[in-house]
């Protein structure tokens, strides 16, 4: 498997990224803003993760806080109470004080340890955005690190499926995935590609990105770990979206 950054653009891609305690920190807080500002009267389900409503989904984010310290520290961590019976505040607050102790983990860790979890916790926050109708951020710290993560996600998935190597482009930035020199180049938004590659963009919406070579020979591989496309589009492409 071959993922590297071919140029660099932007600087939310760049090689001197945040660190990993500094971007989780910062999903908290945002994530925290969104949901306390928007104080959604009912709970409504999340269009990308269709099992999950906001309240499940925070519930999520404090168990895999939980279970990341756990991994991390070598002993399980202990969760203050049960969260069944906490309401979305309750559980912004439970993860609060679960992520103070992860990012003191992740700092003394330091290096990319724990980019699976800004990954886990980065994607949601773009699924809590799309929910409740936020814009989403021009910049973002854990972007970046998230984005790496699926990038070798999707490049292990290129090699296994047998398909040549594929081209990555913000237009700006791109990465190669796959063995040798790419077979075709798709060019989209840094949140389309983001989306796409985490199982948030149907096939449909996949194919209609810009690619210099038919689409269909790669779809298979957009299917890897956790990740697998809608049958049909559960939110509309960044590329229409207005970014704050």
């Amino acid at each position: 498997m071959d993922t590297k950054l071919d140029e660099v653009g932007t600087p939310t891609l760049r090689g001197d990224r945040a660190a990993n305690h500094e971007c989780y920190r910062q999903v908290r807080s945002n994530v925290t803003q969104l949901l306390t500002q928007a104080r959604p009267v009912d709970d409504p389900v999340v269009p990308a993760c269709p099992e999950w409503t906001l309240r499940g989904l925070v519930t999520h984010l404090v168990g895999v806080a939980a279970m990341a310290i756990g991994r991390m520290s070598g002993w399980p961590s202990v969760q203050p109470s049960s969260s069944a019976d906490m309401d979305i505040p309750e559980l912004l607050a439970a993860w609060e004080r679960l992520g103070k102790e992860a990012d003191l983990l992740l700092a003394d860790a330091g290096g990319r340890r724990g980019s699976i979890l800004v990954m886990d916790a980065f994607t949601h926050e773009l699924d809590i955005r799309y929910a409740i109708g936020a814009e989403l951020p021009h910049s973002h710290p854990a972007f970046a690190s998230a984005f790496e993560v699926l990038a070798n996600g999707f490049a292990a998935a290129v090699s296994d499926n047998d398909l040549p190597a594929l081209c990555l482009s913000t237009g700006s930035t791109q990465w190669t995935v796959g063995h040798g020199e790419p077979s075709a180049t798709v060019v989209a938004s840094r949140y389309d590609l983001y989306r796409s590659l985490a199982g948030r963009r149907s096939h449909a919406q996949i194919t209609e990105l810009e690619w210099t070579r038919d689409s269909h020979r790669w779809l298979p591989a957009f299917t890897w770990g956790p990740f697998t496309p809608p049958a049909a589009p559960v939110e509309p492409v960044a590329g229409r979206l207005r970014l704050c």
